[in-house]
C-alpha cells in the first residue's frame, strides 16, 4: 500500500510539472530570461538606459513600466533587433514564446511592477 501511494504522489508531483505554462507564466519566463538583464527598471541595465537616453522621460523606459508596448511591436523589434539590441531567432525565443512576451509586456503595465 505505501508503494503504491508513494506512486501515486510521484505520479502526481510528474504531472503537475509537466502542465503547461498559462501564457502570462511563460511571457514572464521569456521576460527574465531573455530580457529583463537589459531592460529591467534602474541605471544598472544597458537597455533600459538607451531608452531612456531615445525617449529622454517621455515614456518610461523600463520595459515593464511601459503602457504602449503593442506585441506586434514586441515581436518586430525581437525578430529584427534595433540600435544595439540584437535581434533573436526562432531557436532562442519560438513564434509561441513571443507571443506570450508580447503578451505579457502587453499587460505588464497593468498588473504587479514587481512581478
Amino acid at each position: 500500500m505505501k508503494s503504491y501511494v508513494g506512486l501515486l504522489c510521484a505520479g502526481l508531483l510528474l504531472q503537475a510539472l509537466a502542465a503547461p505554462l498559462s501564457a502570462n507564466e511563460m511571457g514572464r519566463q521569456v521576460y527574465q530570461k531573455w530580457c529583463s538583464h537589459c531592460h529591467d527598471k534602474g541605471s544598472d541595465y544597458p537597455g533600459t538606459l538607451a531608452l531612456e537616453a531615445r525617449y529622454k522621460g517621455a515614456v518610461p523606459a523600463a520595459l515593464k513600466e511601459r503602457d504602449n508596448l503593442a506585441p506586434e511591436l514586441v515581436t518586430y523589434i525581437v525578430r529584427n533587433g534595433i540600435s544595439v539590441m540584437p535581434f533573436f531567432r526562432k531557436t532562442e525565443i519560438s513564434d509561441q514564446e513571443l507571443q506570450a512576451l508580447g503578451a505579457y509586456l502587453n499587460r505588464a503595465s497593468h498588473i504587479s511592477k514587481n512581478d
